[in-house]
């Protein structure tokens, strides 16, 4: 949107800018950061036209607007909220507002409709509209000066120092507003003193010094730079925080108490594959071995297939291991496959036992450190960093999810809001009131949000940047439905399984196109579910793993039931670490309809093709009295998308699934948002052609 190339501006024979470079992108958030003197104020005033640059060339849009008067920048889209606030004291609020549109010489009307939209986002002024604005308080006057700004509606927002002179509570207040103002999808150019303010409401910035930039890059990894953080805001410390350069300006909010969270690396470093595979040999080695002395279980297993320990030489030997099943954990409670003695054991966690007792896994001390560390390469993965607050919307207890998630958490020195499932308000309130980043839940938890979030019109104040979902599957549409009510959250689908320490064995990274599995903690094969021999690679099978280090409960050949395939190849994220695709189904739970094998994967993949459906569904299965098997889908349309599209869009689903399925569906279109929503597994299959009990 904005390009500044090589300006220069003086002050009669005193130069204040020396070839400044400086680009904004459309919907960006950019923080200009320096301290008193660097030339902040004159380069706004270079933009606004109040001072003509000596040199260089600035560019809006595409169109040369280097020596535009203000009234002309004004109408081309940018406002200006200047340093001081520089409000008109003997006008009241109302008229200083007016002032803010005079430029664009817009119908009485038209100005009454944003005096009320700066009303709805600043009711303080709505309160004092007939006041002074001299009389205000030093927010109010702050608050006044950004709301004149807008009424120009500008495309490009410039604040010159919004929180100088305010008391810390009114700069929280200000800063809301700011980030709300991002969310709309405001382009703003924020200039600040208050470095730690700034970078954390940004999403790069450019750091001015003596009229020159002298660092700019990704707001966040600015603020957590170690060297920078010295070299520019100064040695500060609690004792002495005005140790700073800019301590005075309240720099020293960089969370100076912490350690330096940013150094602490997650992922491992393995020079090629050779090393890695060097690595899960010994792994595997001693997880027979120690399985081998310490568990009955195992012991059993391997001595009626004249296993030992020395059986293992190769990583190919692991095929001569006997499979472990969710039978063997049920058949063994309440401390099945535990393999050190009772002392050791520090915490037991357990599956839902849905399907029968409870699959238990105890873990040792070390087992807890194990998935704590690689829980936080999860969150490395994601891009969390120390200065995140992790809203986790998961389930606590006996079951693994919500501790992982908090530990993992807390390991890679994020802010953790420990909210657990359910509780709509809840959530929303603490969305609110901790503006959270990072939010962690199921994904039809996170789509429950995502509507209610905008039902209740609170989406422009929700600072969510990435959700971090798992448990059950979900489709593209589904996906992209969350992330845009969601204000274009970045989605990453985290992986695990209680019998394998819990969630967080595995995430996607930032290209989103795979999940990258811990090959350092344990080894995947992808086996024919019928079979159970290898499939070649790059085919869909069953996950089974084996675990390398774990201690209470070791996992060999466990078979997961979870349909996925391995990946082969190096990710362009550039991580070594082994990969395979999100998980398409449960050998255990096909659908198998005359004849025919289907993932409900299969059905979300043909309803994310076509435009005007929903991620919303549910299959029905019955069987009628000659014994012929129906299928019926119920399905909602997409929002906004009328009924009258039913007869069109029924015969494309219907095409679709008959071409790819080979199976005939009665389909029912439906109204949006009409198919319940939950904060757990939403149930998507629903079978009564077997009415009579399972025992």
């Amino acid at each position: 949107m904005l390009k500044i190339n090589n300006l220069t501006a003086h002050y009669g024979a005193a130069q204040a800018l020396f070839g400044v470079d400086l680009e904004i992108g459309q919907g960006e958030t950019v923080a200009l950061v320096g301290a008193n003197g660097a030339g902040k104020s004159t380069l706004l005033k270079c933009l606004m036209g109040l001072i003509k640059p000596s040199g260089g060339h600035i560019s809006l849009n595409g169109k040369n607007v280097t020596h535009t008067n203000p009234a002309q920048m004004v109408r081309l889209g940018l406002a200006l909220s200047p340093e001081g606030r520089e409000v008109f004291g003997h006008l009241s609020v109302l008229e200083n507002l007016q002032l803010g549109a005079i430029p664009l010489k817009l119908s009485k009307t038209e100005s009454t409709h944003r005096i009320e939209d700066v009303f709805r986002r600043f009711p303080k002024l709505k309160e004092r509209q007939q006041q002074l604005s001299g009389t205000l308080s030093g927010g109010e006057q702050q608050m006044l000066a950004m709301g004149r700004a807008l009424m120009a509606k500008p495309t490009l927002l410039l604040l010159d120092e919004p929180s100088l002179g305010l008391a810390p509570l009114i700069t929280d207040e200000i800063f809301s507003i700011i980030h709300q103002l991002s969310r709309t999808g405001t382009t703003i150019l924020l200039v600040e003193q208050n470095a730690a303010r700034a970078l954390s409401a940004s999403d790069k910035a450019y750091l001015l010094a003596n009229g020159e930039v002298i660092e700019q890059g990704q707001s966040s990894a600015l603020l957590n730079d170690p060297i920078l953080r010295s070299a520019f805001l100064g040695a500060a410390s609690d004792s002495d925080p005005a140790a700073s350069r800019l301590g005075a300006a309240g720099l020293t909010n960089i969370r100076l108490e912490k350690p330096n969270m940013q150094q602490q690396n997650f992922i491992p470093h393995f020079e090629n594959e050779a090393a890695l595979k060097a690595h899960q040999l010994a792994g595997l080695q001693w997880t027979v071995r120690h399985t081998y002395e310490g568990s009955a279980e195992y012991r059993e297993k391997f001595d009626q297939l004249n296993i030992t320990p020395e059986s293992i030489q190769s990583l190919e030997d692991l095929q001569k291991l006997p499979f472990t099943t969710a039978d063997d954990l049920r058949q063994g409670y309440p401390f099945p496959l535990r393999s050190v003695p009772f002392e050791q054991i520090v915490r037991i966690h357990a599956s839902s036992g849905t399907t029968g007792k409870r699959k238990v896994l105890c873990y040792t001390q070390k087992d807890l450190d194990d998935w704590t560390d690689f829980f936080a390469r999860s969150y490395q993965m994601a891009g969390v960093t120390s200065l995140d607050r992790v809203q986790i919307a998961v389930g606590y207890g006996v079951w693994t999810a919500g501790m992982g998630f908090q530990l993992g958490c807390e390991k890679v020195g994020a802010m953790a809001v420990p909210v657990g499932p359910g509780n709509i308000d809840m959530q929303i309130q603490f969305l609110l009131d901790f503006q959270s980043t990072v939010f962690c839940s199921t994904a039809s938890m996170a789509l429950l949000m995502a509507e209610e979030i905008h039902k209740r019109g609170v989406a422009d104040q929700i600072t969510i940047k990435k959700i971090i979902y798992g448990s059950e599957r979900s489709s593209r549409s589904m996906r992209k439905k969350i992330s845009e009510l969601f204000g274009g959250a970045e989605l990453f689908d985290i992986t695990g399984l209680t019998e394998l320490y819990g969630p967080g064995t595995g995430i996607e990274c930032s290209e989103h196109d795979c999940i990258h599995y811990w090959g350092d903690y344990y080894l995947l094969e992808i086996l024919d579910p019928e079979t159970l021999q290898p499939v070649p690679e790059g085919e869909w099978g069953e996950m089974v793993v084996t675990t390398l280090c774990k201690e209470g409960s070791p996992l060999i050949r466990y078979r997961t039931r979870d349909i996925t395939r391995r990946i082969p190849g190096q990710c362009a994220c550039g991580s070594v670490l082994p990969r395979h695709s999100r998980i398409k189904g449960r050998s255990d739970d096909t659908i198998k309809f005359r004849g025919v094998n289907i993932y409900p994967s299969s059905i979300d993949t043909i309803l994310s093709t076509v435009p005007g459906i929903g991620s919303e569904y549910q299959i029905h299965l019955t069987r009628d009295n000659a014994g012929r098997d129906h299928m019926r889908l119920k399905v909602e349309r997409a929002e906004k998308v009328d009924a009258k599209r039913n007869p069109e869009l029924n015969h494309e689903v219907s095409h679709q699934i008959k071409k790819q399925l080979m199976v005939t569906v009665d389909l029912d279109l439906i109204e949006y948002a009409s198919l319940p929503r939950s904060e757990k597994k939403s149930q998507r299959v629903f079978d009564n052609r077997i009415e009579d009990e399972i025992v």
